[in-house]
């Protein structure tokens, strides 16, 4: 009988102690990292320092369904720090599922280059409901000529694919991969 200590959540499945720290500490890194803003655009979004990737790597570590709970408790605290709301379903679209989307990177927890290939899909994933937050909720604000959906397009995957190829080309550098790897090792 194994004395490793779990928590039950209300589905009945398992987290362990260690998967609730690591997820914990990745919220936590995340959001400081969050605040670490290389460039902000004036109506919402920014390119920080790595936050999408450190809110993506539970989902890598553990799975889809832990990947995707560290997204939605990252999206609920980054609305509580810095929210940009305009509509209560807007809420929903920009912080819940957005970051929730990032935990897609669980969908290759266990595939040869599965760090990239999640990462890339976490990220193509936030990408979506933000264009989608952005159509919708932000038209108004598209540039002059443009339609609301072409400008959201553009407007949101300018900041989110300028993180995330900053991101890629880092996370490749071989001490950074091989530093993932051991984190790995260390928390599974």
């Amino acid at each position: 009988m194994s004395q490793k200590k779990e928590v039950t959540g209300n589905n009945g499945r398992l987290f362990t102690v260690k998967q609730l720290a690591c997820c914990a500490m990745a919220i936590a890194l995340g959001t400081v990292l969050s605040l670490v803003k290389i460039f902000e655009f004036p109506w919402g979004g920014s390119i920080t320092l790595l936050s999408m990737f450190v809110i993506a790597l539970p989902g890598y570590f553990y799975g889809l369904r832990v990947g995707m709970i560290t997204g939605l408790a990252h999206g609920v605290l980054q609305l509580i720090i810095d929210p940009y709301v305009i509509f209560p379903i807007q809420v929903v679209v920009d912080y819940f599922l957005a970051f929730g989307a990032l935990g897609l990177s669980g969908l290759f927890a266990n595939a040869k280059n599965g760090l990239i290939k999640g990462y890339i899909t976490g990220v193509i994933g936030r990408y979506v409901f933000v264009v989608i937050s952005g159509w919708i909720f932000f038209g108004e604000y598209a540039w002059e000529g443009w339609a609301a959906l072409p400008y959201s397009l553009v407007y949101n995957g300018i900041y989110v694919f300028a993180e995330a190829i900053m991101t890629i080309i880092i996370i490749m550098l071989p001490p950074v991969k091989n530093a993932i790897n051991r984190v790995k090792a260390m928390v599974l």
